[in-house]
């Protein structure tokens, strides 16, 4: 089996990605290849995990997930550093199981009339104004909902649920349901402004599309990243038809990633 390994470059994590390398090349059921891989493991923490997925993006369909901890936080990582023994057995006796969460589609189109920009993401796009308020029409299914004021919004998958989407005052969503969600960052309601003010969660079958007033200069982002600075003429979400795959050796359930990640440890 075919495994790359992305570390980031804290040196916890290099040690731990340089003896995994090392127990690899002694595999012989496995090798390190880091153009066409079947498994990708990320060391690190949910930062790392997200530009590994960001940069096999484009073979995405083809690669499957793991994430060690070495951080302070990890949601999408279920073995930690000292643990690359139990990791490697589990690879060797891999038989393909895995756990697939949505992910975010996204189309802009830009003022000038030049081609669109594609993009997927794992956790959240966000819209937000680079000085001032952001000031932009919301539509559902090409219906229009809603004239927003505010700093931005966020739009998150349900695993993103528990990211900027869950400090922003949004609803904690289970991936095994296909739907997206729209959060708002800090609206203006007032007698002359009005929005609706909660979160919004929309199925599959839907999308949402939001078009930034013309004067405006929005920043775009996908996960960590800035998308293109072009002026903005509309941005269209959707649940992408395609999943991201996490190797299940021992995936933990989402529930318990939620309690573990911000309740912690509790007495009985």
């Amino acid at each position: 089996m075919r495994v790359a390994i992305y570390s980031n470059l804290v040196q916890l994590s290099n040690n731990v990605a340089e003896r995994l390398k090392a127990e690899i090349e002694q595999s012989d059921k496995l090798e390190l290849d880091s153009l066409n891989p079947e498994i990708v493991i990320s060391v690190g923490g949910d930062g790392t995990l997200l530009s590994a997925f960001h940069h096999y993006a484009d073979i995405s369909e083809q690669i499957r997930l793991v994430g060690i901890h070495t951080g302070h936080l990890g949601f999408y990582t279920d073995w930690r550093d000292y643990e690359v023994d139990e990791l490697i057995a589990s690879l060797e006796n891999d038989n393909g199981q895995s756990e697939t969460y949505p992910l975010l589609d996204i189309t802009i189109n830009y003022r000038d009339g030049g081609s669109a920009d594609h993009a997927l993401a794992l956790n959240e796009s966000t819209i937000k104004q680079v000085s001032g308020t952001l000031t932009a029409d919301v539509y559902i299914k090409d219906q229009r909902f809603e004239s927003f004021r505010g700093d931005g919004l966020c739009i998150s998958t349900p695993s993103g649920s528990t990211a900027y989407n869950k400090s922003v005052g949004g609803a904690i969503i289970n991936p095994a349901l296909n739907a997206l969600q729209i959060s708002e960052i800090s609206s203006i309601n007032n007698r002359v402004f009005r929005t609706l003010g909660s979160p919004i969660i929309i199925p599959p079958e839907e999308w949402v599309r939001i078009v930034p007033e013309d004067s405006g200069q929005p920043v775009l982002t996908c996960d960590q990243q800035v998308i293109s600075g072009r002026p903005i003429a509309t941005i269209e979400y959707r649940i992408a038809k395609q999943r991201v795959a996490f190797a299940q050796y021992r995936h933990t359930h989402f529930w318990q990633r939620v309690s573990n990640s911000f309740i912690g440890v509790q007495d009985d």
